[in-house]
């Protein structure tokens, strides 16, 4: 069975409540200025911050700096963390999401302890979680991962499918597509990845959700610390953050 990872001293001192609640001030500071430049109001931007490695103590101090959504990448951290401190479809105070491929056979914890599945990305995985979900009396909320840099690092559909395989959602009654998700490629310089942000929300604005009741184009995630600003300038109602609110993440 996994462990919730235990805070080392060097990871204590990162996770201080102080500490991160002056991190997330300063990011809302950044998207103030981001929805400014805009013409957008920051209340249309969600921080999701990405907890995957931190331990339990990081999610205590980002809720108390006024944090509810947090991303997760593997499926029994997941799970050891949400039992630990319930998610929303279980009564709880913050709302887990899950943002890593995940492998079928591990389709059970998300349906179990997953309050969002953010990285929804082929028939073969829609289809595991329909089922798991039917199995816990549920609808899934997802989002459908687009790999919008071509990377073949990268996972997520290729632009071109998009829009057929939403079409396909509606095969899939216990899940509902809720947006589109997408990581642009790495670049030192955040201008360079502003056609591939922009081009994730021709996608979302091009798809008629009218006709699929398993569909809404509510959320478009895109951006992360390096990138975040330029994300919203495009057109991003979500973005996922790590370093920029729990410090350097610590690997084993």
């Amino acid at each position: 069975m996994s462990q919730i990872p235990e805070a080392t001293a060097e990871i204590q001192e990162q996770i201080e409540p102080e500490a991160v609640r002056e991190r997330v001030a300063t990011v809302r500071h950044r998207i103030e200025d981001a929805c400014r430049t805009a013409n957008r109001d920051p209340s249309e931007i969600t921080i999701v911050a990405v907890s995957k490695t931190f331990p339990m103590q990081s999610i205590a101090a980002g809720v108390a700096s006024g944090l509810l959504h947090f991303g997760e990448n593997r499926a029994r951290e997941l799970r050891d963390k949400e039992k630990a401190r319930p998610g929303q479809m279980h009564g709880g105070d913050v709302i887990w999401r899950f943002i890593g491929h995940l492998q079928t056979n591990k389709a059970k914890y998300i349906a179990r302890h997953a309050d969002w599945f953010d990285a929804l990305d082929s028939p073969r995985v829609a289809e595991a979680l329909d089922e798991r979900a039917a199995k816990n009396d549920r609808v899934l909320p997802c989002l459908v991962q687009v790999n919008i840099s071509g990377s073949d690092q990268k996972y997520g559909l290729p632009p071109e499918d998009l829009h057929a395989f939403l079409d396909t959602c509606a095969d899939y009654p216990h899940l509902h597509v809720r947006g589109l998700m997408a990581m642009a490629s790495f670049t030192e310089n955040p201008e360079d990845v502003r056609p591939q942000f922009r081009r994730m929300k021709e996608l979302f604005d091009g798809y008629d959700a009218n006709k699929n009741p398993c569909v809404d184009m509510e959320e478009l995630s895109l951006g992360m610390s390096n990138d975040f600003e330029v994300a919203i300038e495009e057109g991003s109602t979500m973005i996922r953050l790590g370093s920029s609110i729990f410090g350097p993440r610590q690997y084993d």
